[in-house]
């Protein structure tokens, strides 16, 4: 390849508080349209804002998790732009002096090729500043009209910019990955991609290996899918390899990635100069961590990160590691491997049945709800393991807690799944197939032995799958010798 990939990443995070930035206005998702507004984040004339001391603390603890060095004093600017979903027609943002700088975040990641496997890649954090967000614009495919929803207008954001970086599309989106996660063990966001409330504009250009100087960057804007991320990256930068190719040039714009035709689309040209005209924000004071009301702020133990969690569940509960990262990649389902464990579920066992049964039933990226709490997967998993059913009984079971919300013993007994596990009682079924099977009998007793798997599939059709296995084989095997 003569071409390497610069890829610089804008991600934009709302931060988990049940307030806006500036006012009281709840921030709640899915609400009525303009539900959530006020004469404050409307922008009317005479409001003034007021700072949500939990953004800052969640801000703080954001930075922290990041490797920061965080500024002792910062403050807020005006952006000033006209758009329809900014209503006082600027954004307060942290322009010219942000909350942290200098950060950095270690992450695994594809080496480079198939035989390497996973190596340890960093990249580097310029800067992470608090802000409102803007409202949102909707285009209703049947009317000929762009309508406006400010509820989102004044949730609080931090934005994270990594420096510029040589890296493959792919080691950006483990770097996002990484990032969320951290994000979702601090409780500093839920991440909600589909909901917004993790979104991230690329910054990519493209030069010739050995070249020292950057190419012309172009920003793909608002993309919330990892997905989406990746194979814009992946087109942007052969469509500007492609140019360089030809001896055409790369112009520096903006595009958008147009997710049904699989390309990126221009917006607006970048002419090089500031977009936006930037003042202090007068209605806010400095931002003086070293305040009284800040100054605690600082010194709060950070939660357990994923990278912590994985090598504990490995090392605490004799997980690979295939089972401990599958685990750990979704915080709630961390916690609900431990809530099974702490029901008295080992360990091992909790984990095959949540990675084999629990995940077929439930996708963790629905970040939905799951339904089947950790106490009745762990009473589950302890009636299959005393035999009272069997493993395949268990998972009938399952699937009906995952519907119902039933508790394992109900639906044992409405549905008679219970394991026969009297010798006297076996005993009788295994004489019955052996008296209806004496074919097969007569060929294990010439030495064909394997015909014994089939007895005992017989076996274990005529008692209907109650039959415990390991009884009725003993009992077969005593019979047939």
């Amino acid at each position: 390849m003569i071409f390497e990939t610069i890829i610089g990443l804008e991600i934009h995070i709302e931060l988990n508080t049940r307030s806006k930035m500036f006012c009281a206005c709840s921030t709640e998702f899915g609400a009525q349209p303009n539900a959530n507004t006020c004469p404050v984040c409307l922008g009317m004339p005479g409001t003034y804002p007021v700072l949500n001391k939990e953004a800052v603390r969640l801000a703080l603890r954001a930075a922290r998790a990041l490797n920061c060095r965080i500024n002792k004093v910062s403050c807020f600017n005006r952006k000033n732009y006209f758009y329809p979903d900014l209503p006082k027609g600027y954004q307060i943002t942290q322009f010219e002096l942000p909350l942290c700088e200098d950060g950095f975040l270690e992450f695994e990641s594809e080496a480079g090729n198939k035989k390497s496997g996973r190596a340890i890649n960093h990249i580097e954090i310029s800067r992470i500043h608090l802000e409102e967000d803007a409202g949102k614009l909707m285009h209703p495919e049947d009317q000929p009209v762009t309508l406006v929803d400010y509820n989102r207008a004044g949730v609080p954001l931090i934005e994270i910019v990594t420096r510029p970086k040589a890296i493959r599309p792919q080691a950006a989106v483990d770097f996002l990955k990484e990032l969320k996660s951290v994000m979702e063990y601090t409780g500093v966001s839920d991440c909600r991609m589909e909901q917004g409330s993790l979104r991230c504009d690329v910054n990519i250009s493209v030069r010739r290996k050995g070249e020292k100087e950057l190419g012309t960057k172009v920003e793909i804007k608002n993309l919330n899918s990892f997905k989406e991320i990746h194979k814009a990256m992946e087109w942007e930068m052969q469509r500007q390899q492609e140019l360089l190719l030809k001896g055409k040039k790369v112009m520096p714009e903006t595009r958008r990635w147009d997710q049904i035709r699989g390309v990126t689309i221009p917006m607006r040209t970048k002419n090089g100069s500031q977009q936006y005209y930037i003042t202090p924000e007068p209605d806010l004071p400095g931002l003086d961590l070293k305040s009284e009301i800040f100054r605690s702020y600082l010194e709060e133990p950070l939660p357990e990160l994923r990278a912590q969690k994985n090598r504990r569940f490995m090392e605490q509960y004799n997980l690979s590691r295939y089972e401990a990262e599958i685990l750990t990649q979704n915080k709630g389902l961390a916690d609900y491997y431990e809530t099974v464990v702490k029901h008295g579920a080992a360990p091992v066992d909790a984990s095959n049945w949540i990675l084999v049964e629990l995940l077929r039933l439930w996708n963790p990226a629905d970040n939905a709800e799951i339904p089947v709490s950790g106490k009745a997967l762990a009473q589950l998993i302890k009636l299959v393991n005393e035999g009272t059913i069997s493993r395949n009984a268990g998972k009938k079971v399952l699937d009906e807690m995952f519907e119902t919300g039933k508790s394992p013993r109900l639906i044992i007994e409405e549905k008679g799944l219970a394991q026969i596990s009297s010798r006297a009682e076996i005993e009788i079924i295994v004489d019955q197939v052996l008296k209806q099977n004496k074919d097969a009998v007569e060929e294990y007793k010439t030495g064909r032995t394997k015909v014994a798997g089939f007895l005992m599939g017989q076996i274990m059709k005529a008692g209907r799958g109650r039959l415990n296995p390991n009884v009725a084989r003993e009992i077969l095997e005593e019979k047939l010798k």
